[in-house]
């Protein structure tokens, strides 16, 4: 057959396509203000994003978004055009192994490159399904067409009654899973939650916890053994990532899998020595940390452990989609992380991604990511441009 019939409604990349120009729409942006109880830093108010544009010499633009949540991303922009553009410009947009393998010579001795490179990652995938116009799901390999989701919040309850009011809340909207942050709930206090809040739904719902590494071994052992007795689902991040030895322990004494980790530092290679190591049986991954490419390895290695990787929080609406695409292509994750409220990190597209009527979000079906930018709202919020 010939390769024109073969292509169908497809664009054929019969040629590279090199990259002439990478720019940054630095957008200011007011989040709502959201109050989070442990150590963190609220979340809201007036904070600097980015809209991170590819385009190459046939006239083909990729789009990321840089920034997670209502975080500040003014140094991970300034990098990206500092460090990684020049690196980047004249090559073909289909580089993105390369670009991962120079990861290392670039950062030289500074910290992980990784999560400043995620994005530029993201937008020349965008490229390359554009290209194909075809969604970049596809180009990965489609296993399936929709994954169900877990809602969340950041920690903003003080009592179980919160917690327990929360959970019946989202039930009543139609989720099926919920994942609890306590927060600065004491041990006795979130396992007590936890009891509370499994009363309440029932059976039906599915359960997690995340404490964001705030407990040390013997208030997360105890945690750990009321999420067994009350069925979760998984225990996330309960210690801090470098209490390894605590973290082998705590898999080996529950029943309730733990699941690590949403640090930054937390990258490939060091779910790799977790996998080795036999110290959870869950690891968590985000295309915001290591790109469409690196989350890729990671699910694949992971696999190959026969352990379960799930997809974290992106960050961003661009980053969500990017996300979904990665989770479609593989039957090794269960959930996406659907955080809440929205409005804190959803912003810059005509469409955000919607839940389906069985519950559960559907593959992007546009060439790409699938996403369109809202170019009136942008221009609106844009501040300056990073070149």
């Amino acid at each position: 057959m010939p390769l024109k019939s073969l292509a169908g409604s497809r664009r054929v990349r019969d040629k590279p396509m090199k990259i002439t120009e990478i720019t940054i729409d630095v957008i200011e942006r007011t989040a709502p203000a959201v109050h989070v109880q442990d150590e963190r830093n609220d979340l809201g108010g007036i904070t600097t994003q980015g809209v991170l544009r590819v385009r190459t010499e046939d006239g083909l633009e990729g789009h990321a978004f840089v920034g997670d949540q209502a975080g500040d991303s003014t140094q991970r922009m300034e990098l990206i055009i500092r460090n990684l553009k020049p690196v980047m410009m004249g090559r073909d947009s289909s580089d993105r192994e390369w670009l991962w393998n120079q990861l290392p010579v670039i950062s030289g001795h500074g910290g992980a490159l990784e999560p400043v490179w995620a994005p530029l990652d993201v937008a020349l995938w965008d490229i390359e399904g554009k290209a194909a116009n075809t969604p970049v799901h596809k180009l990965l390999g489609t296993a399936r067409t929709e994954v169900p989701l877990y809602a969340t919040y950041p920690p903003r309850h003080g009592t179980a009654a919160g917690f327990v009011e929360e959970a019946l809340q989202l039930k009543a909207e139609g989720f099926r899973a919920y994942k609890i942050h306590p927060g600065p709930l004491s041990a006795r206090d979130a396992a007590a939650t936890a009891e509370k809040v499994r009363e309440a739904v029932g059976d039906e719902m599915t359960l997690m916890l995340d404490r964001n590494h705030g407990y040390d071994f013997r208030a997360a052992l105890f945690v750990g053994h009321a999420l067994d007795a009350n069925g979760f689902y998984w225990f996330e991040d309960p210690v801090p990532v470098s209490d390894v030895e605590s973290i082998r322990e705590l898999t080996r004494r529950l029943d309730t899998p733990l699941n690590m980790s949403d640090t930054s530092e937390f990258l490939l290679h060091e779910a790799a020595n977790f996998l080795q190591l036999g110290a959870v049986r869950l690891i968590r991954g985000t295309v915001r940390k290591i790109g469409i490419t690196g989350l890729k390895k990671q699910m694949s290695l992971v696999e190959g452990f026969n352990r379960v990787c799930e997809i974290g929080l992106a960050g961003n609406s661009a980053l969500n989609a990017a996300n979904l695409h990665v989770m479609m292509s593989s039957l090794n994750c269960t959930y996406f992380e659907y955080w809440l409220p929205k409005t804190v990190h959803q912003w810059g597209v005509i469409s955000q991604l919607e839940i389906n009527e069985n519950g559960n979000l559907d593959a992007p079906t546009g060439p790409g990511l699938g996403i369109e930018l809202d170019e009136d709202w942008i221009a609106s919020h844009r501040v300056a441009t990073l070149s």
